[in-house]
């Protein structure tokens, strides 16, 4: 009796083990899939104001947004790859419409978008990834929260020298997105 007993307890517990792990694994996946969207808009807006800036004559600029926006292909497809590890469904993406405006407008608003992940969306993520002792979704969020506060300092200079920029190569990581 107390055998059976204990194999009763043992299975309800690893039902209720599951229940929660699959519970918490939703909220990782809708985590993802909100940062596979985000980069994925990342990546387009980026694609377009490297245009305009080379429209404009800012060439160094331009180079710099088609760096990052390759950086954010290699996070939406990390994001993805980690999702379908994880089992879950990967949600179709709409991209926003973007109308760039002028370069230096371009620059504060890629500014602000990755200030913001870096200061706020992915520290959320992450957290939850850790709690949930998610390694995978922990990974796909470092690699995404790290070049994102690159972005932001190369984007702040652009900002601070636009009109004067030296050129440099910028090289970006296959693996991480790493933007130097």
């Amino acid at each position: 009796m107390k055998n059976q007993f204990t194999a009763i307890l043992v299975g309800a517990l690893a039902l209720a083990v599951h229940a929660v792990a699959a519970t918490a694994s939703v909220e990782t996946i809708n985590n993802l899939n909100a940062a596979y969207r985000g980069e994925s808009n990342a990546n387009n807006r980026y694609q377009a104001f490297a245009q305009k800036a080379e429209a404009e004559g800012h060439a160094q600029v331009a180079k710099l947004f088609r760096a990052a926006a390759a950086a954010e292909a290699i996070h939406r497809d990390t994001h993805k790859a980690t999702i379908l590890k994880l089992g879950g469904a990967v949600e179709n993406v709409t991209l926003d419409p973007v109308t760039p405006g002028a370069t230096a407008e371009n620059l504060k608003e890629a500014i602000k978008g990755e200030s913001y992940e870096r200061d706020t969306m992915y520290p959320a993520f992450l957290a939850t990834a850790k709690a949930e002792n998610n390694r995978d979704a922990e990974r796909s969020f470092h690699f995404a929260v790290s070049a994102e506060k690159q972005h932001a300092a190369l984007y702040t200079e652009a900002l601070a020298q636009l009109g004067k920029n030296a050129s440099v190569d910028y090289y970006v990581c296959p693996v991480c997105g790493n933007t130097t």
